[in-house]
């Protein structure tokens, strides 16, 4: 079990700094890995996709609303390779198209309907009928029609427009160019650094991202068939001026309070440390004895040394990563909440 575990707190002449970089050396960041969701789309299926695309429009000779519509309509995901061309987010493509058209689109419907593609991206869907979902879908086609056959040419000078890139930039012989071409890594590379690999996705995943502590902590505490309360974003719960993440076993006779961050970020670190502290501070003023406990991960974490010591201080070591959380019954008072089975009780 980690040192920081068993060592006494009270000890004035105790040293933070192994502890610390006990800490430490289980954080590790999590921009490298990111969950998949529901709606990831991997390269073979946007591939699909752009073939589609590529094949009904003639080889992007013939980019109009019908020939864009077809491929949709064969294969949806043809929808998001449409928007990868224009390089439109889902809520700018929305915004675009209701300002070119009559029919107005807000970023949630517009979220939707690129979810839905992504959802059955390859499943041939019903020709576009006259349904609100139909309407506006062609009217996002028309208007990325229209857009991209404009391209740059009414560029305000001092500024950046957003199809001023390699494939756009001459409106659809541009795409055809680079359609036939072949793109050079170069120009791979730039668009990259322009975008961000992976950008969107992170975004579209960002809240499962942050719940994977949350997920880790419940997995333990179910597997202990401990009882246990999670809040609500912005619930209030009587005595805390901001109900802490998980309870156990309730707000009416508590063990052990959690609060769990996922964070690549030091001032979000910054805070949820102070968030912690100020859960031990209510916890003294009130005399109560329950166990004020953190559950952590990501490098925003590791920036400041200082931060670490003082959530170390307020925990009194019950510092959590996502490779110590499995301990986190066994080394808190919440193992006083354990089931456990024997082999009496299984056959009752």
């Amino acid at each position: 079990m980690p040192q920081r575990f068993d060592v006494d707190y009270r000890d004035p002449l105790l040293s933070f700094d192994p502890l610390i970089d006990e800490v430490f050396d289980e954080l590790h960041s999590t921009f490298i890995e990111m969950p998949r969701g529901d709606g990831f789309t991997d390269y073979p299926t946007f591939e699909t996709g752009y073939q589609e695309l590529k094949r009904a429009t003639n080889d992007f000779t013939n980019v109009s609303v019908p020939s864009v519509e077809a491929a949709i309509v064969a294969t949806p995901i043809s929808f998001v390779v449409f928007r990868a061309i224009l390089g439109f987010t889902p809520p700018e493509w929305a915004y675009v198209t209701t300002e070119r058209t009559d029919v107005k689109i807000d970023q949630g419907a517009a979220r939707t309907m690129d979810r839905n593609v992504r959802l059955q991206p390859l499943t041939p869907r019903a020709p576009l009928g006259d349904s609100l979902g139909d309407r506006r879908m062609r009217a996002m086609i028309r208007a990325g029609v229209d857009t991209l056959a404009e391209g740059i040419a009414n560029a305000t000078p001092g500024l950046v427009h957003r199809l001023d890139k390699v494939d756009t930039s001459g409106g659809i012989p541009s795409v055809q160019h680079i359609a036939s071409l072949g793109v050079p890594y170069a120009v791979l590379l730039y668009e990259r650094i322009l975008g961000r690999p992976f950008a969107s996705h992170r975004d579209a995943v960002s809240e499962l991202v942050g719940l994977v502590v949350e997920s880790a902590i419940k997995d333990v505490l179910t597997a202990a068939r401990v009882s246990f309360r999670e809040t609500g974003r912005a619930e209030r719960i009587p005595g805390f001026d901001q109900a802490p993440d998980f309870i156990v076993p309730d707000e009416f006779n508590p063990v052990a309070l959690i609060e769990a961050k996922l964070t690549e970020d030091d001032g979000t670190a910054r805070d949820k440390v102070s968030r912690v502290q100020r859960l031990r501070t209510l916890r003294d003023e009130s005399g109560k004895t329950y166990d004020v406990i953190a559950c952590i991960a990501g490098r925003g974490f590791k920036v400041r040394r200082e931060d670490m010591r003082r959530m170390l201080q307020a925990t009194d070591g019950k510092v959590f990563t996502l490779e110590t959380i499995p301990l986190l019954v066994e080394a808190t008072r919440i193992r006083e909440y354990q089931v456990r089975y024997t082999a009496r009780s299984r056959s009752l």
